[in-house]
């Protein structure tokens, strides 16, 4: 469902994503505001909705499936030496307010909740720049603040004993397609190459797209990459990848991906001069 606080991104005029900030989702899927469908400026989409394989995948946002123990990921949650396992955890982000909405960008205010309780405070700032003809930019920062008086901590299944499932955090599921896409840094190439790496820029590139993710802090840049091709198209900034992260009371977490969002398949000289001119924007 989209209504009137669900905004149209607009690049040079162009629509090139819709946030949806109030989705009628089940709880399982802990629900949480969502872009999609994204496009790029000739209007092919790189984002799915609950596809079939992964109906927990909204499009581009932000996902963490253990906030002390409450999943805002959605679906099974991985319980060590269990493995995953249908729980009833699941907390919901809940928008409160936009501080600012413009045609290419806003500022939102969200709650996230879990067994009633308000957990976290998030503000993200979200921004579509134009790049060139063919490419743009997305920019989205989020900053998670503990407003309990007791001490959380961010876990992912890596944490919780899963090897090399290290997801949580920004997360955006692309198109799937009949072939895998392609994915590569400045000096790798395929998902086991990349996935868990810290490079500074890592590109998805489909049939006639390519989406290119440059972490632009320093804190951000230290993140791996969480990536799948084969079994699925996706990327995310990992946010606990061999150790919990700490979110002592009214202390913040803040991460931030740049995203170059281009039409046809680009080469890594390519690739890189885009990144440069998106985080540089």
């Amino acid at each position: 469902m989209t209504t009137n606080d669900s905004p149209v991104l607009r690049v040079a005029g162009r629509p090139v994503g819709r946030y949806v900030t109030r989705p009628e989702l089940p709880a399982r899927l802990s629900p949480r505001p969502y872009l999609h469908p994204v496009t790029t400026l000739s209007g092919t989409a790189v984002t799915e909705l609950s596809p079939a394989d992964h109906t927990h995948h909204l499009g581009v946002g932000v996902a963490v499936p253990d906030v002390e123990g409450f999943n805002f990921w959605g679906g099974r949650t991985y319980v060590r030496d269990r493995g995953p396992t249908e729980l009833d955890n699941h907390g919901a982000q809940r928008h409160t307010a936009f501080q600012l909405r413009d045609p290419d960008g806003f500022v939102e205010e969200l709650r996230w909740v879990a067994s009633g309780a308000e957990l976290l405070r998030e503000r993200r700032t979200v921004a579509a720049t134009g790049l060139t003809d063919t490419a743009w930019a997305l920019d989205f920062t989020f900053s998670l603040t503990n407003v309990t008086q007791d001490p959380l901590s961010i876990g992912s299944p890596a944490t919780n004993g899963r090897p090399g499932a290290a997801y949580g955090g920004f997360f955006w599921r692309a198109r799937k397609e009949d072939a895998a896409p392609e994915v590569f840094t400045a000096d790798a190439q395929g998902e086991k190459n990349v996935h868990g790496g810290r490079a500074d820029w890592l590109a998805l590139a489909g049939s006639t797209w390519t989406l290119a993710f440059a972490g632009a802090t320093e804190q951000t840049r230290r993140d791996p990459w969480f990536v799948r091709t084969e079994e699925y198209p996706g990327v995310g900034s990992s946010l606990a990848y061999d150790d919990r992260v700490p979110v002592p009371p009214g202390e913040t977490v803040v991460r931030r991906v740049v995203t170059v969002v281009a039409d046809g398949r680009l080469d890594r000289d390519e690739t890189a001069t885009l990144v440069r001119k998106a985080v540089s924007a």
